[in-house]
Order: structure tokens, then sequence, then C-alpha cells
């Protein structure tokens, strides 16, 4: 009922009935946690609404992981922005409420699953036809985050990536002139770090982070 609200009070603004339409459909039909919901997100907003830029949505998710706060948080980056330019002005109030439609299209739903569903979730672990479809979707989660983590690594090491549809298929491919040494290093310094010493996450990212501003330092880049 709020969303309805205030799509109907602003009905000449669509972004509002975009943004509850789109992120509570989101909320509903997406499992698997919020990087498998990223995935989707990311590519819908960027590429189908046009909300925010590739690198504007790896901004956001870099705001993200580093707040204590769950990672889907980010949705209400993308829901800020998706108002602030398209919506009318002032364009702070329009981005502040496309936040707020945001964060309530997204977790509303999920109570409600909980609520609704809490009462049977014993009853319905102890069903062996549906543990095995819930095994089925814990698997394709997997692919869902593997398809993420490939559409981000593109985006951060290919300044420029053109997405090529070949029937249900599409296929991401990055311009090899537009190659990023930099972030390529970086990448694989953390893999190093990471995987190779087995540092820790805070330790790898203060190393990382120094290194990325030691290069900034030297070569002038932003």
């Amino acid at each position: 009922m709020p969303l309805v609200a205030v799509s109907a009070a602003f009905a000449e603004t669509p972004v509002f009935a975009d943004i509850s339409l789109f992120f509570s459909t989101l909320a509903v039909v997406t499992f698997g946690g919020a990087y498998a919901v990223l995935a989707y997100m990311a590519q819908q907003a960027v590429e189908t609404y046009g909300w925010l830029s590739a690198g504007e949505m790896l901004d956001g998710l870099g705001l993200a992981e580093t707040t204590p706060g769950p990672l889907i948080l980010v949705t209400e980056f993308v829901g800020f922005l998706g108002a602030y330019r398209n919506g009318g002005t002032p364009q702070l109030a329009y981005g502040l409420l496309g936040a707020a439609v945001t964060l309530w299209a997204t977790f509303a739903p999920c109570f409600l699953w909980i609520f609704v569903g809490a009462p049977y979730v014993e009853r319905l672990a102890s069903n062996a036809k549906l543990a095995g479809a819930l095994r089925g979707v814990t698997a394709s989660v997997v692919g869902v985050i593997l398809n993420l983590s490939l559409w981000f690594a593109l985006h951060v090491i290919f300044a420029r990536v053109s997405a090529e549809d070949y029937g249900p298929l599409r296929l991401w491919v990055p311009d090899p002139a537009s190659f990023n040494w930099q972030a390529a290093g970086l990448a694989v310094l953390a893999a190093g770090l990471l995987l190779g010493l087995r540092l820790g996450i805070l330790t790898t990212l203060a190393i990382t982070a120094g290194a990325a501003l030691a290069v900034s330092a030297l070569l002038g880049a932003p």
C-alpha cells in the first residue's frame, strides 16, 4: 500500500513506480543471499533502467562492503541515484524518497515471507522432495554468484565492456585496448595475499589500499 500511494502521488514521475515494481519483484523471487540478488540487480539497474553506470555500481558495492550493515543495503544506493536523476526538483529530496521506497520494497516482502513461513519451517525441512529442490536452488546460486564475480571483474579490469546476445545467452566481451593494468595488478596482489599468504581481510585491504595510493601518486591516476 505505501508503494502504491507513492507511485500514485508522483504519477508524473514514473521512476517511483519502476523502483517499486523492480525491487518488490527482486525481494519476492530471488534466493541465495545478497550476492545472488546483486548479480541480477546490477545488470538490470545499469543496462535496462540506466539508473547508474557500471562504474557507479562498483562504487556502490564497495561502499556497502565497508559498512557493518548487510550487503543488500547497496539497493538503497541504486534507488537513490535512480530517483535523483530521473525524478524532479529538489533532486536530493527525490533521491531520498527513492532510497526510502527501495528500502521498503526490498525488506517488507522478506519479513512477510519470514513471518508467514516460520510456523512451517520444520515441516518443510523434513519434506524430501522440497529438500531436493532446495539443494538444486543452492547449486544454482553458486552459478549466480560466479556470474556476479565475472561481471564485476570485467568492469573493473576493462574500461569498456559490451554485451553480445546469442539467442537466450548473453556474452560479455571486453575491449582489450581498455585494459586497466593497475586494477588487474591489484586484483592479482589481493589474490596472492588471501590465497597464497593466507592473510586476513583487514590486512589485505590495508596493503592493497596502500598499493593503490602509491600507484596513484606515482602515475597521477585518479
